[in-house]
């Protein structure tokens, strides 16, 4: 199938590239224009390069659910539903007509990316005071939530879509701060990691490879990418000095000191908060995101192989031949 167009689906954005542009760039002087954001959009904001959808903290789940739970005090009240339908509301716009059939056929040729999306749940829960043993039934409602915007997106047209999983989260310097324990079992001996938060993430990556190999079956015209983003990143929590980290692979790039250079009450962007002189030597920039270092490595990884099934090079040959990676 000929792909004209890369969409990005993430709680942060849609990109719309040609096809020339669907690998990123090995220049690292070279970077992409900044996306006009959705919210601040007037009548004179063209969409046709890309939308920004970014709200800090857009969960999968909508936020009733998380007022429930007693979480008062979330960032947005902003959900992965919230953002589908504005996609859905710009889309008519970047057809060169108002038809349902325009829009169809521009997604049809779409090469659609869904970001890691879920993180924020689990941020949202764990780091808001939940119990563990209570967000783990959760679980599936996230998966769910996923499933049912692929879902949308494939009726609105799409027929190629990359769907990544979740991040070792018990490897991230914000979970291994908030959850830092005197039991040597929490522990993965190799890595340092938190064992019982990768199991949470791992148990989500089963069960989003389940929701998709039933999504397949359902429309067996679409083909369905599953992204390993946990198995990416574990290589640079495992070996860091193979991949250039110098062993920082736990401790963040931007922080206020402490073990893991972390400090969840002071995000980096807050004094006393500073950056490291050099982040691409680190594996974390903030706690809860990798640094663009790590990124690259990641899309390399999913790009050339062997993190994605089916492998993203046999739907798009010229990704093998890249020596970047995927927006993330």
């Amino acid at each position: 199938m000929a792909v004209s167009s890369l969409i990005l689906l993430t709680d942060f954005a849609f990109v719309f590239l040609n096809r020339s542009s669907i690998l990123i760039i090995s220049d690292p002087k070279a970077t992409l224009n900044s996306l006009p954001a959705y919210l601040w959009r007037d009548e004179s904001t063209d969409f046709r390069q890309g939308v920004n959808f970014a709200v800090s903290g857009a969960t999968a789940l909508n936020n009733s659910f998380f007022l429930e739970m007693g979480l008062q005090d979330l960032s947005t009240n902003v959900s992965l539903g919230t953002q589908l339908r504005w996609f859905k509301d710009i889309l008519p716009s970047l057809c060169s007509s108002n038809s349902s059939d325009c829009s169809r056929e521009f997604l049809q040729s779409s090469f659609v990316l869904m970001g890691e999306i879920g993180g924020d749940d689990y941020n949202a829960a764990l780091l808001g005071g939940i119990k563990p043993d209570e967000v783990k039934p959760y679980v599936p409602g996230v998966v769910r939530e996923i499933a049912s915007a692929i879902e949308e997106l494939i009726k609105l047209g799409a027929v190629t879509l990359v769907v990544p999983g979740n991040f070792p989260i018990g490897c991230l310097a914000s979970y291994l701060t908030y959850f830092q324990s005197s039991s040597q079992h929490d522990y993965d001996t190799d890595t340092g990691c938190i064992n019982w938060l990768n199991d949470l993430a791992k148990y989500h990556n089963r069960l989003l490879q389940k929701e998709l190999n039933r999504i397949r079956k359902l429309h067996p015209h679409a083909t369905i990418i599953y992204a390993d983003y946990y198995n990416a990143a574990m290589r640079f929590y495992r070996s860091p000095n193979k991949y250039g980290f110098r062993g920082e692979a736990l401790r963040a790039c931007c922080g206020t000191g402490g073990p893991y250079n972390c400090n969840t009450s002071i995000p980096c962007g807050y004094l006393p908060a500073t950056p490291c002189k050099d982040p691409s030597l680190y594996v974390t920039w903030d706690g809860l995101h990798l640094t663009e270092a790590a990124y690259q490595l990641v899309a390399q990884g999913i790009l050339q192989g062997p993190y994605s099934t089916p492998p993203i090079n046999t739907i798009c040959p010229l990704a093998s031949t890249s020596s970047g990676g995927l927006l993330l």
